[in-house]
């Protein structure tokens, strides 16, 4: 039976949709992504490209509206929005992330003939991807949630990432998909079958080589889980027992080597605290050999700014400022609209600066290290910048806007992959959760539960080398993915030539 055109497609795309964020964490049925995308493939083959936008946009209501739900639990909880606004905000961030899945089944149908296989079953992938690039790069300073890679890094397919990056390992995942679909009716079955062997095989053997080396001495560290509830962590009469609790959490350790606190563990300006309680305790982690990595707001007067940075104390003092800032969390993109929309609702959010893109590394345990602030950790460029002579990553960030709902296990995940395609160790240090180790292998060494307040110790290698995606980066997979979309099209005009003849 032809379903080409029929709404039973149209009733279950939201339902594979809902699948995709079922592949990744904290479910982690990573075969859910390419059955979810398998689906997807086939409910645009045969039918026209507007039916297949509208596939792809009840696709994406259904990924979005569920993956990344949390959204209304930080406008509603502690952005300080009503029950109406934040559901209203919620919907509305839901459907327009959906417009994208709309945007690669328009093109995908504008660009393949459904008679060419090799033609049908390439150019969803490829469009694919490059939609999910634009999407997560580019809109909005990007929002690479719930691309495809993230689910895949417990699966053979995980080999890819330190060669090809996310975008890399994601079409390798696509592509899985749209070849499945072309398994079913039966064509060319073995050859496809063998070819999906040989892509997965090479993924399986691809991990078990070790792209970077160790370069020196374990180093000890601590990361300080301070369990501040958001809606408190602000408030005035909270800032001393917030001091008076990281301090004494870090004198508990300082048999480490490094001590690390969460993003703005301290809830105030750098000037307001520095003399009377940094200054000593970077002399006493000095006096125990430790050094300490502290994150904490700047305000600066000429001109007037604000960072979100993250400074080092003891035996190396230095400063990093973040700069890739967080739209509609510290700074609003589509002024004055977004400015009208989130004072009409009362939500009122943070108005940082970006720092410049070549800040020195910090430095600490005698090593410098790459600095991610929160969303820094889901963009793969940044986590290279500062290689190979960077030893390690360190990502401090604050989930606590999002309570107890699945963001945190999500961003946890999509960080693991920055230790991945690096090869170096991260230390992922977070104020209410997910506190972790992560191995360059993009294991998990060691984590603290959630909503917690406790400190976890671990001990890390510094790494030296590079891998194939530090060198290179996502450029080499994004041009090259480009470059086969451009022949597919001029595919499509040859194979179309004939015909236009004869009707000619």
């Amino acid at each position: 039976m032809d379903y080409s055109n029929s709404k039973y497609w149209d009733c279950c795309a939201p339902v594979a949709g809902i699948l995709l964020t079922l592949s990744f964490s904290p479910f982690d049925y990573s075969w859910l992504a390419l059955a979810a995308l398998a689906f997807l493939f086939a409910a645009w083959q045969g039918c026209s490209a507007r039916r297949a936008a509208l596939r792809g946009y009840l696709f994406g209501l259904g990924a979005f509206g569920s993956g990344v739900s949390w959204v209304y639990i930080s406008m509603h909880s502690f952005g300080g929005a009503g029950v109406s606004g934040s559901a209203m905000l919620t919907c509305a961030f839901a459907a327009f992330w959906a417009l994208f899945p709309a945007l690669a089944g328009y093109l995908s149908v504008k660009t393949a003939p459904t008679h060419n296989g090799f033609v049908r079953i390439v150019s969803a992938p490829v469009i694919w991807m490059l939609v999910e690039y634009f999407r997560g790069y580019w809109v909005l300073n990007g929002f690479p949630w719930l691309q495809v890679a993230y689910s895949q890094l417990e699966s053979p397919l995980a080999g890819y990432i330190p060669v090809l990056g996310a975008y890399g390992a994601g079409f390798i995942a696509a592509l899985t998909a749209s070849v499945a679909v072309e398994i079913v009716p039966g064509k060319k079955r073995l050859l496809l079958i063998a070819g999906l062997v040989v892509l997965w095989g090479a993924g399986g053997l691809l991990r078990h080589i070790a792209w970077t080396h160790e370069i020196g001495r374990p180093v000890r560290v601590a990361m300080i889980q301070g369990n501040i509830a958001q809606d408190q962590k602000w408030r005035p009469e909270n800032k001393i027992n917030t001091l008076l609790k990281y301090k004494k959490m870090t004198e508990e350790h300082w048999d480490a080597n490094v001590v690390i606190w969460p993003e703005t563990a301290i809830p105030a300006y750098l000037d307001q605290v520095k003399d009377a309680f940094l200054t000593p305790l970077s002399n006493d982690a000095k006096l125990h050999n430790t050094d300490l990595i502290v994150s904490v707001p700047v305000q600066e007067n000429a001109p007037k700014k604000s960072f979100n940075a993250v400074i080092t104390l003891g035996k190396e003092e230095g400063m990093y400022r973040k700069t890739h800032l967080l739209p509609f969390g510290e700074y609003l993109p589509l002024q004055p609209l977004s400015g009208f929309v989130l004072n009409m609702i009362n939500i009122k959010l943070g108005n940082f600066t970006p720092g410049t893109a070549n800040q020195p590394l910090l430095k600490a345990g005698g090593y410098p290290f790459i600095t991610l602030i929160c969303y820094e950790d889901v963009f793969g460029d940044l986590s290279i910048r500062g290689l190979p002579d960077a030893a390690f990553l360190v990502n401090v960030t604050n989930d606590g806007w999002f309570g107890d709902s699945i963001e945190p296990y999500q961003h946890l995940q999509m960080a693991r992959m920055r230790a991945m395609e690096t090869g170096r160790f991260l230390l992922r240090a977070t104020n209410t959760g997910m506190t972790a180790v992560v191995s360059p292998t993009g294991e998990i060494v060691s984590q603290a539960p959630l909503f917690q307040e406790t400190a976890l110790t671990g001990t890390i290698i510094p790494m030296g080398g590079m891998t194939p995606y530090a060198k290179w980066g996502d450029k080499p997979v994004i041009w090259g993915m480009v470059i086969l979309l451009l022949g597919l099209i001029g595919t499509r005009q040859v194979l179309q030539a004939p015909k236009q003849l004869i009707q000619t």
